[in-house]
């Protein structure tokens, strides 16, 4: 398994958003020139985010993109499904196909184990943990 452009593109702008989203919605020619990547490019993955829930835009003079929800509520591997599709490193068998010993034996060991660890380190991850930002305030006294 390797996660494409489109994966690593996404992650990006939203860590970007994450970080910026004090400033209100922010364009894709801002997040673009900061990460040095197209804005082409960004757009299309901006779709995929919107249509997913994932951001949301705005239209107009003042338009841009934001986080649909609090970057503590965005888990990495949803996005990452999103844009990349199921995240195993092997398709589990047909029904049709019969499974030797041997080829059921490495599924099972190695290929559903490795499916396995690749979700729970995921699924543990939000965009606040990628992007340093929390949403707790504290206050300090002198």
């Amino acid at each position: 398994m390797k996660i494409s452009s489109r994966g690593r593109y996404g992650i990006r702008l939203l860590i970007d958003l994450a970080e910026h989203g004090a400033q209100g919605h922010i364009t894709l020619s801002s997040v673009a020139a900061r990460q040095n990547v197209s804005v082409r490019y960004l757009e299309q993955v901006a779709i995929i985010l919107r249509r997913a829930g994932i951001i949301r835009s705005i239209k107009g003079a003042q338009g841009g993109y934001a986080l649909s929800k609090k970057p503590e509520e965005i888990i990495v591997g949803d996005v990452l499904r999103s844009l990349e599709g199921d995240m195993l490193i092997a398709d589990p068998p047909l029904a049709s196909e019969r499974e030797t010993k041997y080829s059921e034996t490495v599924r099972r060991v190695v290929f559903e184990r490795l499916n396995q660890k690749i979700a729970s380190i995921i699924d543990s991850q939000t965009l606040a943990s990628l992007a340093g930002v929390s949403q707790k305030e504290y206050m300090y006294f002198i």
